[in-house]
This record gives C-alpha cells, structure tokens and sequence, in this order.
C-alpha cells in the first residue's frame, strides 16, 4: 500500500462585522426580567441580542451554515424561534442557548413566525406557500394548511378564536380555523401582493398593506360576538362598506373594509408591525421613513368622535347663517369613523433604508422603536405617547461593522490583526476575539485591494478612483493619499524584499514603488511618517487585473482583460511568458513560494495550474460555480485558497490537483481570500457583509470523507408521503434523521427478538444481552425498545414511523400492552398506537389478532391517561390553594400579582374575601 497525503483540517472559527442582517427581521427581548433594552437580530447564521444601553453583544445564539430568514420571541421570554432558509426551524432557550427542539416542514425558507398568547403554539409561514402549525409542547406538528398560490408574507394568531390568519403574494388573506384545519374565509379585496398582514386593538381589526400607498383597515366581525357589542363600535362596520362587498350571512366571520391609511412613504409596503399589545401600528415601505400610528381605545375614540361632530355642528350652523347651506339641511350622524379611532404619530427619518422595526410599549407611555437599517445598523428610538411628536434616539450600534460589504480582507504578518476595507471604512481587528480595534474614514471610491506594510503598523489601500492610500493603522488616520492611477486601483502587494510595493490599474499601467521616511508633513511631530516614491512603470495593452511578483524576485506576472496573463521580467520589463487558455478574464493570480509553480482563477470559473519555466499548463481545474474573485497561497506550501461568487472557499493541491476541503463561506458572492502565516488562520469576505476566519485544527483530513447533511427530502408536491392514502398530510417532512431513526427502531426490534430466541432455547441458563442493549443500559428487550423511542426527537417519531413495513408496525402493536402495563411514558406509548391505527386502520382492523390487542391498548391507554390527567388536575388545584393560602395571610403575593398596578391588587384581594362558602350536608 502506498504512502497517502495527509492534510490538516481548516475549521470555521469567528464571524465578524456583521450587526444585523438585511434579509432577517429583529424583536425585543427580555432577559433576566428586563425588557425594553435588548433587541435581537439575525446575523447570517446566527442572532445576536444586543444590548441597547451599552452597545454591546449580550447573548449570540450558535447556527451552523444556514443563514436565518426569521425570528420571533415567545411571550414568556424564555424561548426564541428562529427560521431559516432552508425551510428549518429551531427554538433555543434563551436562558442556556441550548437547542430545545427542531421543526422540519417546509421546503424553502421561512417567511414568518408567530407564537400564540401562551406561547404553546408556533405558527410559521415559508416561501413554498405552506403554513405550518407546531405544538412547542410536545415538540411535533400539529397541522399543514394549503390553499396559497404565493409566497406566504405573514401569519398570526385569532387568539380569542383559535384561528390562524395568512396573508401571501397570491393577493389573498386567508383564515384558518385550527379545530377543522381548514380555510373558512378569504378576503379578496386586493389587486396586488399583501406584503403584510397584522391584527390591531385586542384583534378587532385587521391591516393590510399592498404595493399602492394605501394601508386597508378591516373590521372583523364574529357572528357569535354581535349581541355583546356594544352599538357604538358595531356602527363602524357600516361606514363606507362599498356596494360589492359581499356579505355572506351564514359566514361565521364577516370582513369589512372600513377606511384606509394613506401613507407619506413611497414605494410598496414592506412591513407592518404592532407592539404586544396591538395598539400602535408601525409602517415601511423601501425608502427610510418610518410611519406610526396609534389605535385608540373605545373612549378615546367616543371623545374624539363628539369633537369632531361638534366641530362640524359649529361650521354646519355658520354656513347655515350665511346662506351657502339650506336650511333643511340634515344634522351631523353620530357615527364613529376610522379618523376617529386613529391617530397619527410622528414620523421616524432615517439615514438610510429600513429592513425591519420592533416595538415596545411601557407601562409610562414610552415607546421603544428598534430598527434595522440597509447599512449594518441597528437604532434604539423612544417616543413618549404624551407628546406624540418628539422621537429621540437612544443608541446607534455602528461601530462594530462596515456600513457597506468589505471588498478586500489582509491578515497581519503575526497573525494577531485582520484589516479589512469597504467603500466607507477601513478597519482593524483582533483576531483572538473578533472585536474592532480600529476605524478609519475613507473616500477613495471603493477599496478594491488592501495590505500590510512591513512591521505591520501600516498599511496600503487601494481604491476604486485610482488612489493609493497609506494609512497608520495604530492611531487610525490617513497618512497620505497618493494620486497612483488614472483609473482604479486593482491589485496591490509587497515585492518580496519587503522594501516596497507593486499596484495595478486599470489604465493599463503597472507601476512600482519604493518606501520611503519623510518629516510629517503635518508638522504634529518631529518623528519621520511613511511614504511611498514611484520608481517605475509598465505599460501594457489591456486594463490589468491581478499583479503578482514572484518571491524569487525574477518575474512579474499580469492578469489582464484579455483573458491572457503576461509574464516579465522583473528588471527589464521585458516578456517572457503568455499564459493563455482562460475563456475569460482572469480575476485574480497567486505564485507559489519556490516559484515553480502560477494559479490563476477567472470568470469562467476555471482554476488553472502553470508551471513558471515553459508556462505550460498543468491542471485546469473546474473549480467553481461562478466567477472565481479571489486566490491566494498558503505560505511555504502548494496549497492555495479559492473564493468564488458562489459563496464557497475551497482549498486546493497544486500537486495532486485535489479539492482539499470545500468551507461554506458566504450567503453571497465571496470577495476576498487570505491567508495568515504559516498557514495557521485564513480569513474571506462577501457580499452578506461578513468577515469569516478559518483556522487550521489538529485533526487530519481525509479527501472524499464527507459529513452526511440532515436535508430534507421532498416527498412529492401532495406531501403524502403513504401510499394509498392521499388525504394524509402530514405537517412534518421526510429527513435524514426519520430515516435513521426507522432503522434504529427495527435494528431495536430485531436485536430483541433474536436475544428472546437465545433466552428461550438457552431453557434457564443466564444468557448476556447483547452488545447494544448493554451499551443503552438495557437488561430486556422492552427496556431497549424504549431508550430507543426516548432517544429519536420527537419531531422524526412519526415521519419514522411511516417508513416501517407493516410487519414492523405489527410487532410495535403487539409490543405495546405490555409497555402499557409499566405506568411510566404512557403518553409516548398512546401516541405510538394512535398513529400506527391512524396509518393501518384497514389492515388492523381485518386482523382479529391485531384487533383483540388493539382492545387492550384502548382499555389500558384509558386508563393510564386517566391517572395522568387525574395527577395534573390534583397538582393544579394544590397550587391554587397555595396561592389562595399565601393571599389569605397576606405576606407573599405570586409573580403574576406582584406585577399588576395596586389598585388591582386591591379589587383582587376584596373579590377574594367575599368568595361564598357553600356547605354540603
């Protein structure tokens, strides 16, 4: 057997920059009892809770490589779902920042997410038009409502209703009634798109907002609630309801448009937020003002009516003494309008584009508005309701990130500082801990390339308007900008005597330079600052690309536009080499170490490898999915990075030509690739504005050796996955954990029955479990069977369970009355045997063997859920006599009194003397 190559892992170890995501929305938490001050985001794969009065990371909740498209906090505050773009959901305890569960269902990325009042109850919405109930509780999916032709914009919760309500791009707003799990109404009165869709003031109001400048406000109106109304409010249903809308009688939901909310904002509507407790409205459409409006309460609205009806009565009377009006003319109606129960607040003007909001209203009448905006930033403002008009801003979070996406990344020759360049900043950070360190304001067009100087205490920037920046990275200021090119600046690097640099153009030119000390010519100090003297040019025909000089100081290779790279000699400029084969232009270039050895990666998404002595090519390597934007050597090796912008860095051989390891980098295009000394760290950056550090582990990599991804399997567009039974729709999809958790139940199955053959033909004799029943800790073949459900997540117990054969399902039938017998995990044994009877109804009930240990199951499921409910409902009522007990002496009161106002204390304690005592005899 031959000698094999061993490599060493690179593993992700940071990601950086990024303060909020653009693609995700942002809500309040609480955390340790404190609400108001942190607000968490999306940030690519992971969310961070930030800490709005000290402006820094208070929690982060861990992803892996998918980017979050949604998250949403429960009422209770102790949990946090979070959607993600491959159509999963998680919910992680806020307290530990464990995962306490996995939701998988959807087939696309999720769009919305909502709990319901209790937070029981996670509703989500994705972009494969499917809404999805989930029981947090239990862990599993409740139901799976189709219906929308489009992308599903939002869904929310009908608490008082049990209902579930979905608006989506197919223009429509959808009702679901949880109990039948079917769509009961859809309201059809928009042209276009419903963006978003929420209920408003105690969920008796319904707003929409569309692609025009109007938000459309609903009436909901219950048939069973009518006679409670009272007359005032039930008038609102009646004003301007237009002559085609049609007003079925025997609907349990009536829905009228009652008014519309013009908009100051331009552009479609992209999102509608409330506060908790559904009484003021946030709207924001593409541009960067924030509308707010506030719902008044019934007697608000009543005053505000009777001002307005007597401001008309008094202009009525004027113009009837004049004579403009006759005299005839009908009083004012005593109806109450939608001007009447809105009020308008002021509207909040940002810097830039708006991406999510997230309000919070206090018990003082504070409220607390966090956005997102489109340049990495995350804003705290606070209006007081009292005023209405004055929005003061809290905190601006800035520092941490660049406001537009880095274009270029340089890591320090000790490995302790990453520098890294965006059209606004530049900024230095430490690599330990991911923290900025520096920031310095730049204007240069666009920094397009970027590196350190020797001694790393510079460093050399080159823009996108031809300039050539050097830059004092220790006290974060702006040395000298040097007019460098006529056009920009697209390759920069150090010539291998470290004495000084080499930039490339896109005037066609390649010049060198050489650094030099010169006095400040600020006069601040008497110590020499660093400067770079232009010593000479080479003119070329096309615009250049990528410059590299070999480190044996010989050559000088050019990648140009025309899909070719030169080769000169360093000294005289003279040609030595054509490296052509690319289909198109080169974009980046790298020579190796000994300089034997010339990479090139080109739009064409093709890496290919030369040798630097006959310039004939190696390897062509399809390395890519798209344009290959960066390529870089490891230091003292033949291994180089790749980036691409397809998102992904990949690490080559440049011997054997093989795919060392493939890191999924970026959510969009990736710009830049860098690698540390040594080899020990790499970094990159992309368009999803984050800056991702790779570090080089221990573990030894095998080629070929991939990790199995939990993805999901789509299992055709009617999702019923069982055969022959085409109206089972299960809210859960097919995964790679069902189907390792099926197998495991019948590897279970068949361990036991053979260790049951062994034990009786042994006829008395001990005979060892076997090796897996020892490893769960099992001495019986009902033990294991257990641990092994236990062990499945709940979420991938029913979807295993459709995957078994019909004998395997018989053995789990015949197994479970004795399970029952035990009296512990009843409720995962009855929820076994209803499913599999769900499932093989027929089959079950035509077998008579079958059929008798059904009947045992029923009896023996009876009654131990009858015991479980009777040890639930005994429990409950001891804690409400504790409560009762606690209240009567008056010295503790419960977390729920402790937080209401004093008088309701009051009420509360007197209703409770008066409670009557009834006497049986």
């Amino acid at each position: 057997m031959g000698l094999t190559k061993q490599y060493l892992r690179y593993a992700p170890s940071g990601t950086f920059n990024i303060i909020a995501s653009a693609e995700c929305n942002s809500t309040h938490v609480s955390l340790k009892g404190i609400s108001g001050r942190y607000i968490a985001v999306g940030a690519c794969e992971h969310v961070i809770i930030w800490d709005m009065r000290l402006g820094e990371k208070a929690q982060v909740l861990p992803g892996e490589n998918i980017v979050v498209s949604q998250i949403c906090a429960s009422p209770t505050g102790n949990h946090m779902a979070v959607g993600y773009i491959d159509g999963n959901i998680n919910v992680f305890d806020l307290i530990n920042n464990e995962v306490l569960c996995v939701f998988s269902g959807h087939n696309s990325a999720i769009t919305c997410l909502q709990y319901d009042e209790q937070g029981h109850r996670l509703v989500s919405g994705s972009k494969d038009t499917e809404v999805i109930l989930w029981d947090i509780v239990a862990e599993t999916g409740i139901a799976r409502f189709s219906g929308h032709k489009g992308a599903v914009t939002s869904v929310s919760f009908i608490n008082g209703k049990n209902c579930i309500v979905s608006s989506s791009k197919d223009t429509f707003v959808k009702f679901w009634d949880i109990e039948t799990k079917h769509c009961f109404k859809t309201l059809g009165g928009h042209q276009m798109e419903v963006w978003s869709a929420v209920l408003i003031k105690e969920e008796r109001y319904l707003v929409t907002g569309s692609m025009d400048q109007e938000l459309r406000v609903w009436k909901l109106n219950w048939t069973s609630d009518v006679k409670d109304e009272d007359k005032l409010s039930r008038q609102l249903e009646i004003v301007k309801i237009e002559e085609s809308d049609d007003t079925e009688d025997s609907s349990v939901l009536q829905c009228h448009q009652v008014g519309t909310l013009v908009r100051g904002g331009k552009g479609r509507v992209v999102g509608l937020n409330t506060d908790p407790g559904q009484t003021i409205l946030s709207c924001y459409g593409t541009d960067s003002l924030l509308e707010l409006f506030v719902f008044c309460t019934d007697e608000e609205a009543k005053v505000r009516m009777n001002k307005r009806i007597k401001k008309q009565r008094k202009k009525l009377l004027k113009l009837k003494e004049s004579g403009e009006v006759d005299i005839d003319t009908t009083e004012v109606p005593e109806l109450l309008t939608l001007t009447d129960e809105v009020r308008r607040l002021a509207s909040v003007k940002l810097g830039t584009k708006l991406k999510s909001t997230t309000l919070l209203l206090g018990t003082t009448g504070e409220l607390r508005v966090g956005v997102t905006l489109a340049n990495n930033t995350v804003e705290l403002h606070s209006l007081k309701m009292e005023d209405g008009n004055e929005v003061k801003c809290l905190k601006q979070i800035t520092q941490p990130g660049h406001q537009k996406e880095p274009r270029c990344v340089a890591i320090s020759s000790d490995n302790l500082a990453i520098l890294s360049a965006s059209a606004d900043s530049v900024k230095l950070w430490n690599r330990a801990n991911q923290t900025c360190l520096r920031t310095i304001p730049v204007s240069c067009g666009g920094a397009s390339c970027a590196v350190f100087a020797p001694g790393d205490r510079h460093a050399l920037v080159g823009g996108g308007d031809g300039s050539l920046l050097l830059l004092d990275a220790a006290a974060a200021r702006l040395l000298e900008r040097v007019p460098a090119h006529a056009a920009a600046c697209a390759a920069i690097g150090l010539t291998p005597d470290k004495l000084g640099c080499f930039t490339g153009g896109a005037d066609k030119t390649v010049k060198l330079w050489r650094f030099e000390l010169i006095p400040d010519p600020t006069g601040e100090s008497k110590a020499k600052v660093l400067s770079v003297l232009h010593t000479r040019t080479l003119e070329l025909e096309e615009p250049v690309l990528a410059v590299q000089i070999s480190p044996n100081n010989k050559f000088i290779a050019v990648g140009l536009l025309d899909c070719t790279v030169k080769i000169f000699f360093l000294d005289t400029f003279k040609f030595y080499l054509s490296l052509y084969g690319h289909k198109l232009p080169v974009l980046c270039l790298d020579i190796s170490y000994d300089s034997n050895i010339i990479a090139t990666g080109s739009t064409d998404r093709n890496v290919k490898i030369w040798g630097m002595d006959f310039g004939d090519c190696h390897k062509s390597i399809f390395a890519h999915n798209d344009s290959v934007t960066a390529l870089q050597f490891i230091p003292n090796t033949h291994y180089f990075f790749t980036g691409s912008k397809d998102g992904k860095v990949k690490q080559w051989d440049a011997d054997s030509y093989d795919n060392i390891i493939t890191l999924n980098g970026h959510a969009g295009a990736c710009w830049g690739v860098c690698a540390g000394a040594g080899g020990l760290v790499a970094a990159s950056c992309g368009a999803d504005r984050a800056l991702r550090l790779y570090t080089r582990t221990d573990e030894p990599l095998v080629l070929g050796d991939t990790e199995e991804e939990d993805v999901g399997l789509a299992t055709g567009p009617d999702r019923a996955p069982v055969p022959g039974l085409p109206g089972l729709t299960m809210p859960t999809k097919k995964t790679i954990g069902a189907e390792k958790a099926a197998d495991s139940i019948m590897e279970c199955l068949s361990v036991g029955a053979e260790y049951k053959r062994e034990v009786k033909e042994a006829r008395g004799h001990p005979v060892p479990p076997p090796l897996l029943m020892t490893a769960y800790g099992c001495s019986t073949p009902e033990d294991f069977f257990v641990e092994t459900i236990k062990r499945i997540r709940s979420t991938d117990l029913e979807e295993a369970l459709l995957l078994l054969p019909f004998n395997t399902a018989c053995e789990i039938i015949r197994l479970l009355p004795k399970l029952l017998d035990r009296g512990d995990h009843a409720e995962m044994f009855c929820r076994l045997a209803i499913f599999l009877l769900r499932v093989h109804h027929a089959p079950i009930i035509a077998n008579q063997a079958l059929f008798k240990h059904m009947i045992q199951i029923q009896a023996k499921a009876n009654m131990r859920l009858n015991e479980l409910r009777d040890m639930v409902g005994c429990n409950v009522h001891a804690l409400q006599w504790a409560r009762r007990e606690a209240e009567a002496r008056g010295q503790e009161s419960t977390f729920r009194v402790a937080t209401t106002p004093a008088a309701a204390r009051s009420v509360r304690r007197r209703r409770t003397l008066k409670r009557p005592i009834l006497a049986v005899t």
